[in-house]
């Protein structure tokens, strides 16, 4: 590991202990800065209300942390816009966001969007399928952007079991991500979950940023910041353990590839040879090709949109 990772992970890489609530709460008052919480959601009626509601009771009711809580449904089909906003959140949809721009899916595509709905100085993304929801996953993001100002994005890191098993979780991290940051961008090789949905950051950061409209947002969105802002402007905060649906294998497949993709154009910024995936499932007469496109797609930084320009200078 880099003498500069090992510094970083001393410096930079906290315990959701190390800042209580109290004194969060009084650097965000003394700050001024305000925080929005997005959860991009697609299918999620399940889960989705727990959590909003109990971001909602803790960090709303409770305390003033949070300013503003909004899910952006990305097209769902069961009830998860109406369990959200039965729970507290503010229902966005996807579609209805900056229209003149078709959206396509994808959960960067959401996380993009999500900057024109959104307010506060500190925005924070909270993926919707986790399971025994804390708010700690909040305050423990949230609170070193208002502690500390020197730092810009903060990472949630946890333990993320499989089927019971500790530490079994985040299999396309260990087999993709994990490699490719070692490798590429070694600087980053001390985020302990680098493709975590939850994270928090800067307005003023986020809006500078590309977003890849799919599964490689996470990993694009750190190798970008690392670039823009650097390492020390970014840190880490672990808030214990992340339960959550789990994907099958394909679908991990083609979250690899996308991820893969994201890499490759952050490298050269040249062209993948062949954008689509072939995976296999035994069929009736044996195995049957599937071949899946991989996102090819990013959206340019948030301050680059005409709309978005317009309603900072009003």
């Amino acid at each position: 590991m880099l003498e500069e990772v090992e510094r970083w992970l001393a410096t930079r890489s906290w315990s959701v202990t190390d800042r209580p609530l109290h004194r969060i709460l009084a650097a965000k008052r003394a700050s001024g800065q305000s925080v929005s919480v997005v959860l991009p959601a697609l299918n999620e009626e399940e889960t989705v209300g727990d959590i909003a509601a109990v971001i909602r009771h803790d960090l709303m009711q409770q305390v003033p942390l949070v300013d503003e809580l909004v899910v952006v449904d990305s097209g769902s089909t069961d009830r998860t816009s109406e369990v959200a906003a039965a729970a507290g959140a503010r229902v966005v949809h996807r579609d209805t966001i900056l229209p003149r721009i078709p959206s396509v899916p994808g959960k960067g595509e959401v996380l993009w969007r999500s900057l024109l709905v959104t307010t506060g100085d500190i925005v924070c993304f909270v993926d919707a399928d986790l399971k025994e929801f804390s708010s700690d996953f909040v305050s423990g993001i949230v609170g070193p952007l208002l502690t500390d100002p020197d730092v810009d994005l903060v990472k949630a890191m946890y333990d993320r079991p499989l089927r019971g098993a500790a530490g079994q979780g985040g299999r396309v991290t260990e087999l993709m991500a994990r490699p490719l940051l070692n490798m590429h961008w070694p600087q980053l090789a001390g985020f302990v979950q680098p493709l975590g949905g939850e994270y928090a950051a800067r307005r003023s950061l986020l809006e500078q940023l590309p977003f890849p409209v799919g599964y490689g947002v996470e990993l694009g969105m750190l190798v970008d910041a690392l670039h823009l802002v650097g390492l020390d402007a970014l840190a880490q905060v672990d808030v214990g353990v992340r339960k959550h649906r789990h994907q099958d294998g394909q679908a991990l497949g083609r979250m690899a590839a996308a991820i893969y993709r994201t890499a490759q154009l952050r490298l050269a910024r040249g062209h993948l040879v062949r954008p689509s995936l072939t995976q296999f499932e035994r069929g009736a007469d044996g195995f049957e090709p599937r071949t899946y496109s991989v996102d090819t797609e990013e959206r340019p930084p948030m301050a680059e949109i005409a709309e978005y320009a317009a309603r900072k200078v009003a």
